[in-house]
């Protein structure tokens, strides 16, 4: 083991763009690939400033996965929900509100809700599976690929399948001429991955430097044709899970992160130097700042109930008193789930749903006679909420 951490190698390579490419991408023949190290054996060495915000971010996550413990379907549920939306918007994939509520279940929405969707259901399938296993095995993060990936218009062939092409972040459509960063060739993939895995398992290292460092060399390697910063960023949160920090939650780290991507892809750039100790520092202190910022969540989510008790002012017994605490579990629903957690008909349910609109509790998010469906707004937008809150408090400068 070593107390250094190796800056990333290169090798240059032949390139030919491929269709019809303007003259810079035809005139484009060599590419310098980055060449990530073996990292399985290294030994990380913290600063103090580090070890410091590494304490404080393993407190701030685990009493936040005990704060949510009172109501844990809905709280897990949330929190899962805001890491998956966030690390959306990263990778530029939004929707609105009433689109993303209709793709929850299951109604006609745009490619993105349905991306932000799958993004939650890849998650919390990585988390389960290291919770499950008390490992990180490849063969988890290809299934969490293949469902985020299945379905996309372009990508869905390569869902749930290491790359076998070379891969690029920015430049060009047809090449990677003046590309950010150049992952290594395919061939390399399957072996810095095993190496990866192996360091993922480690229990040597204090848990929230072993998920920055993990992110960060996923990022490096780029093992899918797409998909990458979604997976690589839930690994973040399947590590806590494995290494037992969080049992019920997600900490919404990429809550963080979205409020300052640049400061994010900086410090990841920078860790291709061998810079390692910013990006674990930066980790951690989002990791801290979510924490703090989802408490004050989960407080806004617990009064939810008996405001909207207030607003509705149920008959006692009905089927609108037993719906509302139901909510915060299921923010957006369809009839007949609405009538299960009631215990009435679903023919009977229209009337409580219709008065829980009209009392501004619930809207219909789907509006056909056919495929309706309601949301709990309130709930929905306290994701808004917990990234403006995150947002104010970004930091601005990195190490």
């Amino acid at each position: 083991m070593t107390d250094s951490w190796p800056a990333h190698g290169s090798k240059t390579m032949l390139w030919k763009s491929s269709g019809r490419p303007p003259r810079e991408d035809r005139e484009f023949t060599e590419v310098v690939a980055s060449l990530p190290p073996r990292i399985s054996d290294l030994w990380y060495s913290p600063s103090r400033e580090t070890i410091v915000a590494l304490e404080e971010a393993a407190v701030a996550v685990a009493s936040l996965d005990v704060t949510a413990s009172t109501r844990m379907a809905a709280i897990s549920g949330f929190l899962l929900r805001s890491e998956a939306v966030s690390s959306s918007k990263i990778e530029h994939v939004n929707a609105n509100r009433e689109d993303y509520a209709r793709a929850m279940v299951g109604l006609k929405a745009s490619d993105n809700a349905r991306s932000m969707v799958a993004a939650a259901d890849a998650v919390q399938a990585m988390i389960n599976a290291a919770g499950h296993t008390g490992e990180i095995l490849l063969k988890d993060l290809l299934a969490a690929h293949h469902t985020l990936m299945k379905d996309d218009p372009v990508d869905g062939p390569n869902a749930g399948k290491v790359r076998d092409v070379q891969n690029w972040i920015g430049g060009s459509d047809y090449s990677p001429r003046g590309a950010l960063h150049v992952p290594p060739p395919p061939e390399l993939v399957p072996d810095l991955m095993a190496d990866l895995m192996v360091f993922c398992n480690r229990k040597d290292i204090p848990i929230m430097a072993q998920a920055a460092i993990a992110h960060a060399q996923f990022e490096s390697i780029h093992p899918f044709t797409d998909g990458n910063g979604r997976i690589g960023r839930a690994l973040i949160g399947a590590i806590s899970r494995r290494r037992g920090l969080t049992k019920n939650t997600v900490t919404p780290i990429a809550s963080a992160m979205v409020a300052n991507v640049d400061m994010y892809f900086s410090l990841i750039n920078n860790y291709r130097t061998g810079d390692v100790d910013p990006f674990v520092l930066y980790l951690a202190q989002s990791a801290l700042h979510a924490s703090d910022a989802a408490r004050e969540s989960v407080s806004a989510l617990d009064a939810l109930p008996a405001q909207w008790v207030e607003m509705a002012k149920p008959r006692k017994g009905s089927a609108d008193e037993k719906i509302i605490p139901w909510l915060l579990e299921r923010p957006v629903f369809v009839a007949h789930s609405a009538a299960y957690a009631a215990g009435v008909a679903e023919k009977s349910v229209y009337g409580a749903l219709e008065r829980l609109t009209e009392a501004g509790v619930i809207s219909l998010v789907g509006t056909s006679q056919r495929h309706r469906a309601w949301a709990a707004t309130e709930v929905l937008d306290e994701v808004d909420r917990l990234n403006k809150r995150l947002a104010e408090n970004a930091p601005t400068a990195a190490k």
